[in-house]
């Protein structure tokens, strides 16, 4: 056999022997984080902007997508030039790529929804500092190929983002009645609706405890359903 065939058939090998883009190793990174890994309520990061931003689902739904963007731009850009990047300035290489990101999204929500990016207000710049994306980088760009990286950014960026819908959504409903800013009990100051029968909004909903109670809900819910994730010492 000559050394060109052996070439040819090594070449197959290799292609048989690739891993498929969604095999069963890379959609665990998707799905881990909207479970059994989840950001916030299994890693407890991010917790600041949970508990900030969502008294509002516009807002929530706008974070999320914003933090969507920049992990997944940031951990495939990280992960391109891993091989490139001194060990001693890693950190300092992120905050330059991450705050990059992060200004394009700023500078968007300006725009083309300035309401919104006045209620967000800091909290877009600090996903700069956010545990998550950080975290990521850190953990998992740097040793990994940019594919994987981009499903790991977006399994873990879905998996924050429904936290912050899911909180968002039993604040802005019971503390104002509202979902997107669509009246859904009825119109409070004209008496209508649920409002009619005596109903009254829930004040505590619409301050940054409620976040709290609500997350601790969802991880009782969560550790309730799956056993495994419960720690014992």
């Amino acid at each position: 056999m000559s050394e060109q065939t052996v070439a040819i058939e090594e070449k197959k090998k290799v292609v048989k022997e690739r891993e498929p883009l969604f095999s069963k190793k890379n959609k665990k990174l998707i799905t881990d984080p909207l479970d059994e890994n989840n950001p916030i309520t299994i890693q407890v990061l991010g917790i600041c902007s949970a508990l900030a931003v969502t008294v509002q689902m516009k807002a929530a739904v706008v974070m999320s997508v914003a933090v969507l963007f920049v992990l997944i731009l940031a951990n495939v850009s990280v992960s391109l030039i891993r091989n490139l990047i001194p060990n001693r300035i890693r950190i300092i290489v992120q905050l330059v790529v991450v705050a990059a990101l992060v200004i394009i999204v700023d500078q968007v929500l300006k725009a083309y929804l300035f309401d919104v990016s006045k209620e967000l207000s800091v909290f877009v710049g600090l996903i700069i500092t956010n545990c998550i994306i950080m975290g990521r980088l850190e953990a998992f760009a740097l040793g990994n190929k940019p594919w994987p990286s981009a499903l790991d950014a977006i399994g873990n960026s879905l998996g924050y983002g429904m936290v912050l819908v899911i909180v968002s959504f039993f604040k802005e409903l019971f503390g104002s009645g509202k979902l997107f800013g669509f009246e859904i009990f009825g119109n409070a100051t004209e008496q209508t609706g649920l409002y009619a029968m005596g109903y009254m909004d829930n004040g505590l909903m619409l301050l940054p405890p409620s976040s709290l109670i609500i997350v601790a809900v969802y991880i009782w819910i969560q550790k309730l359903r799956n056993p495994s994730l419960i720690e014992t010492h």
